[in-house]
């Protein structure tokens, strides 16, 4: 028999080396690492397929819209499991041609690997996207995410890809990778992330705890999740001062009325969960408005992130741009904050013609010496697990002058990520602005 304690040792040290749970836990910790970026309206793309698990976490966190890029690996004749090069979607190759002529792969060998790899990865492009087109790259930051690097080829013909797309910025972001190829791939991409680039690396999967296989059925589901743009948005662009903000603007036959999304610090008018909350709202009968809050140039200063009367006059910009436009109907507007957002949803209803206010997760407290001065409905949803911005909610409710009401999701934390948690979020949301949007009641 084995020694216990030499078992127990190894076992340790096994554990030191397994640096994340899984990879909706390296997605984590990859999106916290991407937010001190300060990205303004990323895309994120992630590998199929446990890339795309890894981007879809980060992709939650940082607000952003999530899309792949389909790539296959090139493996050896008589040695699949050895990596000489990669593909990807539009006909992209990367190769290494040091070890093409190391080990003596000739022409045709090479066609005939290509053309198998090419067959499967037609096929995930329509698994994964249908009859969808891609997600837009032209002029915008776009992260690459996969779960590791070993050799990188499969990530430097995703970064092809997109270059040929004429993304603005490429960044490659991974939870960990071999030294090398993190070296190599920063002549690939704009910047490269990694969270650990050990010296003695291995293979990707000892770094995971659980590093099981995902199957296409994840990788469609996490797709569908994000909605990728398949919400049928119009495109608005509202006047302010300095420029113009891009917004995203929805209205249904004979909406009851309009609700307006500010989101919160370091995200967009593509956030995930503001775009999942709008898609239940309208289901309900209301039109929807998410816009940016900031121009490209006011973005740049992360001051202005939280900067509550700044981001509150473009909130009463946009109210009044509706008031005027002929893309949107005479009915009542209300406000769905979240952060920072829903702090600037409270000031921008003061004095003006919104007739409720929602917060999720939001910081009422930001709004300071004002809060007596908001007489609309106001619904402050806050996560039980959520507990110093519950205890500021709590606070806040106590100021207001209209009518206020806190209500706790139980299980939620500060993201809302729990199962069910966003979805009781959006029906709050509702029987709020559906009971006081015809009426305010004041």
């Amino acid at each position: 028999m084995g020694n216990p304690a030499l078992a127990s040792g190894a076992e340790e040290r096994q554990a030191l080396l397994m640096r994340f749970r899984d990879r909706i836990d390296a997605g984590r910790q990859l999106g916290e690492r991407l937010l001190d970026l300060g990205l303004r309206d990323p895309v994120l793309i992630g590998l199929p397929r446990g890339g795309v698990v890894v981007a879809a976490e980060a992709a939650r966190l940082l607000g952003a819209p999530l899309d792949v890029v389909v790539v296959r690996k090139l493996g050896a004749p008589g040695r699949p499991e050895l990596g000489i090069g990669a593909i990807g979607e539009d006909a992209v190759r990367a190769l290494n041609q040091e070890l093409i002529d190391l080990l003596g792969v000739t022409e045709n060998e090479l066609a005939a690997v290509e053309a198998r790899e090419s067959e499967e990865l037609a096929r995930r492009v329509v698994a994964y996207r249908g009859d969808r087109n891609p997600l837009a790259v032209e002029g915008r930051t776009v992260v690459v995410i996969d779960d590791g690097l070993a050799t990188g080829y499969t990530a430097r013909a995703a970064l092809r890809v997109l270059r040929n797309r004429r993304a603005a910025r490429l960044i490659l972001a991974v939870p960990v990778s071999a030294r090398d190829t993190a070296n190599a791939l920063r002549q690939e991409a704009d910047e490269v992330v990694v969270l650990e680039a050990p010296f003695g690396f291995g293979a990707v999967g000892q770094w995971y705890a659980d590093f099981r296989q995902t199957s296409d059925n994840e990788v469609v589901g996490l797709l569908e999740d994000f909605g990728r743009d398949s919400r049928g948005d119009q495109e608005a662009w509202i006047p302010v001062e300095d420029g113009r903000l891009p917004g995203l603007l929805s209205v249904p036959p004979s909406p009851r009325g309009m609700i307006v999304f500010a989101h919160g610090s370091g995200s967009s008018r593509h956030s995930p969960r503001n775009r999942a909350v709008a898609k239940v709202v309208e289901a309900a009968g209301f039109g929807t408005v998410l816009f940016d809050l900031l121009t490209e140039s006011e973005a740049m200063n992360r001051a202005n992130v939280f900067d509550i009367d700044l981001l509150a006059a473009r909130l009463a910009s946009t109210v009044e741009w509706m008031k005027g436009s002929p893309q949107v109907p005479d009915v009542p507007i209300g406000l769905f904050g979240a952060s920072t957002g829903a702090a600037a949803a409270l000031v921008a209803s003061i004095g003006s013609p919104t007739g409720a206010v929602v917060s999720r997760g939001g910081r009422p407290d930001l709004v300071g010496s004002r809060l007596p001065e908001v007489t609309a409905p106001v619904l402050l949803i806050v996560g039980s697990r959520d507990s110093a911005v519950l205890d500021l909610n709590k606070a806040a409710s106590e100021q207001l002058s209209g009518p206020g009401e806190v209500s706790i999701v139980p299980g939620a934390g500060h993201l809302f990520e729990e199962p069910g948690a966003l979805e009781e979020v959006a029906e709050r949301a509702v029987e709020w602005f559906t009971r006081w949007l015809p009426n305010p009641g004041r």
